[in-house]
This record gives C-alpha cells, sequence and structure tokens, in this order.
C-alpha cells in the first residue's frame, strides 16, 4: 500500500527531506508530484526516527516544502527484462531516450540491485569474447558474463575504444548469440549521440542495449 505525505521539512539541492514518515526502507522508490501536478520519480537514502532523505531523479525547480507531495510505493527499483531491450537505448533510471515509445511491462521485472554472489557457489566461466584488441584478449582476456570497465582520461580515445569493443566482440568458434550491455556514465550529449550513431550505423545495435547517463542527468 503506498502512503503519501505533504511533510517536506527542507530541500537541500537534490535531496528532500521528509518528515514524519513510517516505514520508509533504504533504496526504496518514491513517486514526488510537484506543486504544478507534474510527477518525478526518487529514492530513499537513508530514514531514522521518521524522517527519510530522498533523492529526487532529476531537477528540483519547482518544488516547495507547502505544496510538493511525496509517496513512498514501497518497492526498490526495477527494471524490464527480456527480448524487448535489444536494440534500445536507456537513461541512467531505465527510462527510453532513443524516441521509439516504452519498453513493453508485460514482462518480468527485476530489482536493479541484486543480492551478492557467492564466489564458491558461481558457475565456472568460459567461452572466450574475443574482442579484436590484442591488449586485452592477451593480458585482460574476457569471458560471457564478465564486464569490463573502461576508465579514462580527456583527450584520450575512449570512445572509439568502447565502441569498438560492442561492435567487433565475438565467441571464437561457437557460432552462438550473446548481448551486450552498453554503460556510459557521465557522458556528454555529443558522446551519447556519438555511441548511438556508431551502434546503428555498424549494426551492433541489434544485439546490444543502451544506457546512457548524461553529465546532465541525475546521478544515478
Amino acid at each position: 500500500m503506498m502512503k503519501e505525505y505533504q511533510t517536506v521539512r527542507e530541500i537541500f539541492g537534490p535531496i528532500i527531506f521528509v518528515e514524519r514518515v513510517e516505514d520508509a526502507a533504504y533504496n526504496e522508490v518514491v513517486e514526488i508530484r510537484m506543486p504544478d501536478g507534474e510527477k518525478r520519480k526518487g529514492q530513499v537514502l537513508e530514514t531514522s526516527k521518521g524522517l527519510a532523505a530522498v533523492q529526487i531523479f532529476g531537477a528540483t525547480t519547482g518544488l516547495d516544502t507547502k505544496a510538493t507531495s511525496i509517496r513512498f510505493t514501497g518497492e526498490t527499483l526495477r527494471l524490464p527484462v527480456g527480448d524487448e531491450l535489444l536494440g534500445r537505448t536507456l537513461s541512467g533510471i531505465g527510462e527510453p531516450i532513443d524516441g521509439l515509445g516504452s519498453i513493453s511491462l508485460s514482462g518480468e521485472k527485476r530489482e536493479i540491485a541484486g543480492s551478492a554472489i557467492n564466489p564458491q557457489s558461481r558457475a565456472e566461466l568460459h567461452n572466450f569474447i574475443q574482442t579484436g584488441i590484442s591488449t586485452i584478449d592477451c593480458t585482460n582476456t574476457l569471458v560471457r558474463g564478465q564486464k569490463l570497465p573502461i576508465f579514462s582520461g580527456s583527450g584520450l580515445p575512449h570512445n572509439e575504444i568502447a565502441a569498438q569493443i560492442a561492435r567487433q566482440s565475438a565467441v571464437r568458434g561457437q557460432g552462438e548469440e550473446f548481448v551486450v550491455v552498453f554503460a556510459a556514465m557521465g557522458v556528454t550529449n555529443a558522446e551519447a549521440a556519438y555511441f548511438m550513431n556508431d551502434f546503428e550505423r555498424t549494426g551492433a545495435l541489434s544485439r546490444s542495449v543502451l544506457f546512457l547517463n548524461l553529465a546532465n542527468d541525475p546521478s544515478i
């Protein structure tokens, strides 16, 4: 059951402090109703003794402590999973930004914060992923199911390398298809457009899911 409160005590940057809140949970998703009726999403960062700190996903322009209402959904952040995600470009909170409409919610939805994995019970990883970049293939060999973080600095060709890896990676000698989940954090609009155009131009988009968190987006 969702509970709604109009007890906003303070707004500090992207954080809203709500008083007299009952049973709020860490990472709980909230719905924020602006004074003009617009709705935005947020998430509980901390709760103690009836006071909840809520991070809003987006700008706080137009919020005030009297006319803003907060609805606690009782759920954590979930994203739909399934074949309908292939070829789509999403924001950091899983909302489509490719102009192709909403994603069907008929399929399974999973929490973005999964349980910790016990290394001893994890299935053995195999199936070599060839990226075509010798430094990775020889010294940091990838197998299916692994993550490949790329950290870089200004002026280096990290965008080109990341796009190259995504479009030319293959499972050697298997003839088996796999999906690339591509996440870029803190990128500019120009960089986001580069990734979207490159993936579409080369055909890599058909077997990829892109999550692009822009530099002016919420930190989530």
